[in-house]
């Protein structure tokens, strides 16, 4: 298990020290290494299982360290790792762990422990048809692909032709089901449909024609391939995780998403949570702190049970009751990655502190005290004239 990971020099980011929680959140500016820093947990949770998925695609791997981080991180990212200037050290240990360890062939067949859904998920469907792995380019990053064949499989196997695909009976329970329908379907059925003789997902109601990938909203086509995901972690019946699976990473889950629909999505992260995932988020979004900031008010202020059903929109049942207890239970950590490379542990979200990062909540509250402050100048211009 890696709980704390301190790091210098690995791609953008030039110092890090994080300390995993139940529920961990990287916020800040694009490019400041948000998600190489995810794609580095992959790798030392899932070295393993990683070579072996390369090997069963036939990926070439020459044991040099340079292809096999280009052939993972993507093309052109080799560069993230220095021998003379990166280092990495895992836990509580004094040993420097080297990367290159990790990027050399494993023949070793290991169980996947932690499941990532990236930021480009809505390259995983093209025109609403998933994607296997080798549909895409050696250089794209591992992640994406490795994420697209497993919502190709669901598809294919899980699902049947011409089913629903949402909202689906076994799958995710009518409380969390239903702020999904209202916030981001708004009424239409998502379904497997072969009527252009191919396998695709459309949306329906009624007997309305089904719409195709193209006209979906941005929103739906963002979430639609993290729904999948969802299923593939939240399997049917009484089967709590799939397989070995330990860790979720989520990046930028709010995409294309109204802030109800975005707590609708968070909602299902704290059912994650109850199914005893550790979960990791990147996000751009100041309503994912608010929520987590509130959460932590209320674990430290007496907050109920109820109380988080109330922030969460989540009628009360027994299910709820007992997510909202997990929630509770679980411990938050926030983290922001700076321009300059510099990596902060922002956990508090005091809005009060000195700290600009932190009460900045990473700067993104930023831009809203920068109009809240350009408005007044306004004002108390208009008053002394």
């Amino acid at each position: 298990m890696v709980d704390r990971i301190r790091a210098k020099n690995i791609g953008p980011v030039a110092e890090a020290d994080i300390r995993f929680g139940d529920l961990t959140i990287f916020v800040g500016p694009q490019a400041t290494g948000k998600s190489i820093f995810l794609q580095l947990l992959k790798l030392l949770v899932d070295r393993h299982s990683i070579h072996w998925t390369m090997r069963r695609f036939g990926l070439a791997q020459s044991g040099d360290p340079d292809g096999f981080f280009d052939l993972y991180f993507g093309e052109g990212m080799s560069s993230i790792w220095s021998k003379t200037k990166s280092r990495l050290v895992l836990g509580e240990a004094r040993k420097e762990t080297d990367l290159v360890t990790y990027a050399r062939r494993s023949r070793a067949i290991g169980a996947e422990k932690m499941f990532y859904i990236p930021a480009q998920r809505v390259m995983s469907l093209r025109d609403g048809m998933t994607r296997p792995f080798s549909e895409y380019r050696a250089g794209d990053p591992f992640v994406l692909r490795d994420f697209s064949d497993k919502l190709h499989w669901i598809v294919q196997n899980e699902i049947g032709l011409d089913e629903d695909v949402f909202p689906r009976r076994n799958r995710l329970s009518a409380v969390l089901r239903r702020p999904l329908e209202d916030h981001i379907f708004g009424g239409f059925e998502l379904r497997t449909d072969t009527s252009a003789h191919q396998r695709r997902l459309v949306l329906k109601s009624g007997k309305n024609h089904p719409l195709p990938y193209l006209v979906w909203s941005a929103g739906q086509r963002e979430f639609v391939p993290l729904l999948l995901g969802l299923y593939w972690l939240l399997p049917p019946a009484k089967t709590p995780r799939r397989h070995d699976l330990e860790w979720v990473v989520i990046e930028e889950p709010e995409s294309g998403l109204h802030p109800m629909g975005i707590g609708a999505v968070l909602a299902l992260v704290m059912e994650l949570r109850l199914r005893g995932y550790r979960v990791c988020l990147s996000t751009h979004s100041p309503h994912v702190l608010d929520i987590a900031w509130a959460l932590r008010f209320f674990q430290e202020n007496q907050g109920q049970q109820g109380d988080v059903r109330k922030l969460l929109d989540l009628s009360s049942t027994p299910k709820t009751r007992r997510l909202a207890d997990s929630v509770l239970k679980s411990e938050f950590k926030t983290y922001y990655f700076a321009r300059g490379g510099r990596v902060h542990d922002i956990s508090d979200l005091d809005p009060g502190s000195e700290d600009i990062a932190e009460g900045g909540w990473g700067g993104l509250t930023e831009f809203s005290g920068r109009v809240g402050d350009i408005v007044a100048e306004v004002v108390n211009r208009n008053d002394n004239s």
